[in-house]
């Protein structure tokens, strides 16, 4: 009969121990934070992943106060240095267990961080990302390219070169206070009426003359069919 109460005891103490087990588990420190990947223009308030960036930075937070932090980011498949550690650093949170590395940046490929800190209960955060900036550069901007910026200033100077350089000709070679070109041309323009204007004068003076012979021829014929008559 005594060892039913005992067995009742052992029971519960298991059943205890149960139940503390993962409360004990979820006060462990140092693995309550997080690490994330930011682009470089994402504000720290901004807790969200970016695994596809070109310049970044690592963004830890809600972890323990002045934590130290040892990462390194590897690269991996299909990265033509898989297995490398391309960058490293160390870095010690701030009171409210936050902290961020300054802008990085990476050749283009595929990368893993590893997140290692002080009185970690496992293994490292762990983040997975892309690098590619060429993209991002293609994407951000429309502006015309230099050499093409140049080409079109050549090309426009040299549609616009052989226009100027016959009005200068032109101005050149012409006296000064002479007529534009256009009417210099002389194709009905004021050469031709220069030339009415010279011959005006004469044309003139000859139907006076006429006129006056004219009436001379019929006085002197009055004067002889009067002379006759008488």
């Amino acid at each position: 009969m005594r060892t039913l109460p005992r067995a009742g005891a052992v029971c519960a103490v298991a059943v205890a121990a149960l139940f503390a087990a993962p409360s004990a588990h979820a006060t462990v420190p140092g693995d309550n934070g997080t690490v994330k990947i930011h682009d470089a223009s994402t504000g720290e308030e901004l807790k969200k992943n970016e695994p596809h960036v070109c310049s970044f930075y690592l963004d830890g937070f809600g972890f323990d106060s002045a934590q130290k932090i040892d990462w390194h980011i590897d690269a991996v498949p299909p990265s033509d240095n898989s297995g490398e550690t391309v960058k490293s650093g160390t870095l010690v949170l701030d009171d409210e267990g936050h902290g961020r590395t300054g802008n990085l940046s990476l050749p283009d490929g595929h990368y893993k961080l590893y997140w290692n800190f002080d009185g970690e209960n496992g293994r490292a955060k762990q983040k997975v990302f892309w690098t590619d900036c060429e993209d991002s550069e293609e994407g951000g901007g429309s502006s015309a390219s230099p050499s093409a910026s140049a080409s079109a200033s050549a090309s426009a100077s040299a549609s616009v070169s052989p226009s100027a350089g016959a009005s200068a000709s032109a101005s050149a070679s012409s006296p000064a206070g002479a007529v534009p070109s256009a009417s210099a041309s002389g194709q009905g323009g004021v050469s031709g009426d220069l030339a009415e204007t010279g011959n005006g004068a004469p044309v003139g003076l000859l139907s006076g003359v006429a006129a006056l012979l004219v009436a001379a021829g019929g006085f002197l014929a009055f004067r002889r069919r009067k002379a006759q008559q008488g």
